[in-house]
């Protein structure tokens, strides 16, 4: 065996990568797969729970220690960097066995039974990619027969690359025989840097110009999206919010107490999130009802009576003071009015919602009846849920973390039969109820006033309990007493308090700490524990110099 025949393969592989994933990323803009994402999201189904489950939170970790940005939009782009290393390394890994198994045949192979192998390695690489991609793609706007064509003509074309460069490497040096009239003569050679160079320079000019055009096309996109937003701002940002005039005023440098539409987190389990065409969207109500149902987004707008609520939603993998939790106006039909009309037979007990994505979740139908706030929503902020959101439809299910609320629902089967939820299954807790939880937001140093001869500083945050409301928050300095804060009349009994406590100013570094009682009279859990299974608690703690 030459010396570092798989080396170099591994080179070339990496080469030859690079531009077919620009390549695979422009063809994503015209609606065809991008396969990177997809091998992505079908390794986090496969792997074992655990597995998932540490890569979640130290992934949360490593962003809220480097304070790296938002935690979602940081985590989604984390993943695609994630997505797109593991693919480089399929292609590394490749060219490195195909370069050490022609390197070991030894007589190269000429002519066109020179890009034989690599032809058969692009082959045997594109056939688990389609079936990958056909199982758990939700992007792509091509046929499965058109998106099938387009990833094995993208393979086969790679490896055939493969093989022509280790061909091409193994003769580099060598004179090269060309035709010159009746005679044969031999052409300069190329050497084997001379070679590598110039494959090298061709393949990061189609990666940069790929890369480019499609970055450009999806930031257009990106745009777009954005306008949408500003378009309805007036709906995004209501003029008059339930609790206007309050006596509790949030302390300057408080979160706002009504999440921005651009700003509400978003966390689901794809690289990226499904587009659905309206007109192709039905819901199905299916199982043991006595009229299976098929509904229309219009239908179900329609068709019953829409009812709102203000509600502070929570993903369960948001550490204690994390920024995985916003508040919006939500819109919806009642889901009891629906089954009504499905009619449930006796002996059901459970809907087994499934969305357009992959996600499953089990919702008990004896909290259905007790629990007439649970909504098919429609609307976010009086408008139609953006994609990126759960567009056409998503459920809102009161007192419960996100992962128990699925977006983009397709079909809801009634059944007497319980089976876990897709993070259920993965060892998350079953019941998933909101934890009591109380953060510091803001000590804001600057904007001290002066009452009777005191100089007051105001600190404020948040504290919420699911639909179990907050009855008191309590606030403490550098571990003295706890003195009670005064609280905000809230947006709904299923938002956030935002609380105030105005603190006698004194000079130096100090920490303030915060914990709260929901409207239950049960205290918070003040223990410190992560956020796997049952969500994060522990006292929030905020140390500042004023």
């Amino acid at each position: 065996m030459k010396p570092f025949a798989a080396l170099m393969g591994a080179i070339f592989g990496g080469l030859f990568t690079l531009p077919l994933m620009a390549l695979l990323y422009l063809a994503d803009q015209a609606g065809l797969p991008l396969v990177m994402y997809d091998l992505f999201d079908w390794l986090a189904r496969v792997l074992p729970g655990n597995v998932v489950i540490n890569s979640i939170e130290t992934m949360v970790e490593i962003i809220d220690e480097l304070n790296l940005g938002a935690t979602d939009s940081t985590a989604k782009t984390l993943e695609h960097l994630a997505a797109l290393a593991m693919f480089l390394g399929i292609g590394i890994v490749t060219g490195a066995l195909l370069f050490a198994i022609l390197d070991r045949r030894g007589a190269p192979l000429t002519g066109a039974a020179r890009v034989v192998p690599g032809l058969l390695a692009g082959l045997i690489v594109a056939v688990p990619v389609i079936l990958i991609s056909r199982e758990v793609n939700v992007t792509a706007e091509a046929s499965d027969a058109a998106s099938a064509a387009w990833i094995a003509i993208a393979l086969l074309a790679w490896g055939a690359l493969l093989s022509w460069a280790h061909a091409r490497w193994t003769a580099a040096g060598e004179p090269v025989p060309v035709e010159s009239g009746a005679m044969l003569a031999s052409a300069e050679p190329i050497s084997r840097r001379q070679f590598l160079v110039r494959v090298g320079g061709a393949t990061a000019t189609i990666t940069l110009v790929g890369a480019g055009l499609a970055r450009y096309l999806e930031r257009r996109d990106e745009q777009a999206y954005q306008d949408l937003i500003a378009e309805r701002r007036d709906a995004v940002l209501p003029a008059g919010l339930p609790n206007e005039g309050a006596a509790v005023e949030p302390a300057p440098g408080t979160r706002p107490e009504y999440t921005p539409l651009e700003d509400h987190y978003q966390i689901d389990i794809n690289a990226r999130p499904p587009e659905i065409n309206e007109d192709d969207w039905r819901l199905a109500i299916t199982g043991m009802v006595e009229r299976p149902l098929t509904l229309t987004l219009d239908a179900i707008k329609a068709g019953y009576e829409p009812v709102d609520q203000y509600v502070t939603l929570a993903c369960i993998s948001n550490p204690v003071g994390g920024d995985l939790t916003s508040t919006t106006r939500w819109t919806g039909a009642r889901l009891s009015d629906v089954l009504a009309d499905a009619g449930v037979q006796d002996g059901a007990a459970y809907l087994r919602i499934t969305s357009q994505d992959g996600f499953h979740e089990m919702l008990d139908l004896a909290l259905v009846e007790a629990e007439p706030r649970i909504m098919l929503a429609y609307h976010w902020d009086g408008i139609p849920l953006l994609y990126k959101h759960g567009f056409p439809l998503r459920i809102y299910i009161p007192d419960r973390y996100g992962m128990k609320q699925p977006k983009w629902i397709t079909q809801i089967e009634v059944t007497d039969r319980y089976t876990e939820g897709y993070w259920v299954e993965r060892g998350w807790d079953e019941v998933a109820r909101m934890r009591t939880t109380s953060v510091v937001d803001v000590v804001a140093g600057d904007s001290t006033f002066e009452r009777d001869g005191q100089v007051w500083v105001p600190v404020g945050g948040i504290a919420h309990a699911g639909a179990r409301g907050i009855s008191k928050v309590e606030v403490r300095v550098d571990e003295g007493e706890w003195a009670e804060a005064a609280l905000r009349t809230p947006l709904s009994d299923t938002t956030w308090v935002i609380w105030r406590y105005d603190w006698p100013f004194a000079e130096g570094r100090h920490i303030f700490e915060v914990r709260c009682v929901d409207g239950d009279g049960e205290p918070q859990t003040t223990a410190n524990s992560g956020t796997f299974p049952s969500g994060a608690t522990g006292i929030h703690r905020l140390t500042r110099t004023v």
